[in-house]
């Protein structure tokens, strides 16, 4: 199969597309021809060995986690897929090794679900790791209608699925972001504030008794920003700051799980969950997607298109 691949840590210039055997296919696994793989910081933090300490990295190394396609093939204890379905997944194994930036991934069943109807391909495969992220955050600390959420980033990929889920769930949204993302913010029902100097005062404006609580997905600072602003710290949830467990909030690491995955599905077919792409890329211009997303500035995905 045609793969983009590193033979060891390196950055965007060391990616290098290649030929590369078709993955193995465990009993409860399914093989997926893939069609569009999502772009995550991760990725590329990944390969460069900032993750070293805590995921396991093998060689040749195929970066990716995020995937849409169609099922190849079926291991043999795998019966909740047959061939042809389309579906869409988070595929984070044991270690990092054979990523979704191939024509071919193997995914065990758990890190699947059925790719939701009204998404296309590249709209689908920005889904799995930045909405179960936001999923998984707001489960953490469960925003009701009524309450009121701080969104820090909230126009990037994580944020704008925050936005999106704590909103179908009744809760008024604020959310931090350049002032270009403001008009975005709304179109997601959420009420933009710039970040930055006097964030408090202007959070304070539209909520002048605090937020019930704070989802933190850039780091710099966020955490200590939100301190005086949310009513109780065990309500702050961050995936960038570890200190947020120093005040009784959440460190989240996101993971793989299929209900979750369908629970995305269903929101984005009842038009509570739309994805915003910002740009695809074929899969030789990996690195150019890479260098994009590293400038921090992307307004939703990008995405491979395979």
């Amino acid at each position: 199969m045609r793969a983009i691949a590193l033979n060891n840590y390196g950055t965007a210039d060391e990616l290098t597309e290649t030929e590369l055997p078709d993955p193995k296919v465990s009993p409860d696994e399914v093989l997926i021809r893939v069609r569009a793989a999502g772009i995550n910081p991760v990725d590329w933090k990944l390969a460069s060995g900032g993750l070293d300490a805590v995921v396991e990295a093998r060689f040749p190394l195929i970066p990716g986690w995020d995937v849409a396609g169609v099922v190849e093939a079926t291991g043999f204890d795998a019966p909740e897929y047959q061939v042809g379905d389309e579906v869409y997944g988070y595929i984070r194994k044991d270690w990092a090794q054979n990523g979704t930036y191939a024509e071919l991934v193997s995914a065990n069943v758990r890190m699947i679900a059925h790719k939701p109807r009204v998404l296309d391909w590249n709209e689908a495969a920005g889904v799995p790791l930045a909405g179960l992220t936001a999923l998984q955050s707001i489960d953490r600390v469960a925003p009701v209608s009524g309450e009121t959420a701080l969104v820090h980033a909230a126009a990037g990929g994580v944020g704008s699925f925050a936005v999106q889920i704590a909103r179908a769930r009744g809760a008024r949204v604020i959310g931090t972001a350049s002032e270009r993302n403001h008009d975005y913010l709304r179109s997601l029902g959420a009420e933009p504030v710039t970040y930055g100097e006097g964030l408090a005062d202007r959070v304070r404006a539209l909520a002048p008794e605090g937020v019930d609580a704070v989802f933190d997905f850039v780091g710099e600072g966020a955490v200590e920003a939100s301190l005086p602003l949310v009513k109780k710290t065990r309500r702050i949830v961050s995936v960038a700051d570890p200190s947020v467990a120093d005040h009784g909030g959440h460190h989240l690491w996101v993971r793989p799980d299929h209900g979750d995955l369908a629970e995305l599905a269903r929101l984005a077919d009842e038009g509570k969950l739309s994805v915003h792409v910002e740009r695809s890329f074929p899969l030789a211009g990996a690195a150019d997607a890479w260098r994009l997303n590293q400038e921090g500035r992307t307004r939703g995905k990008i995405v491979l298109t395979v």
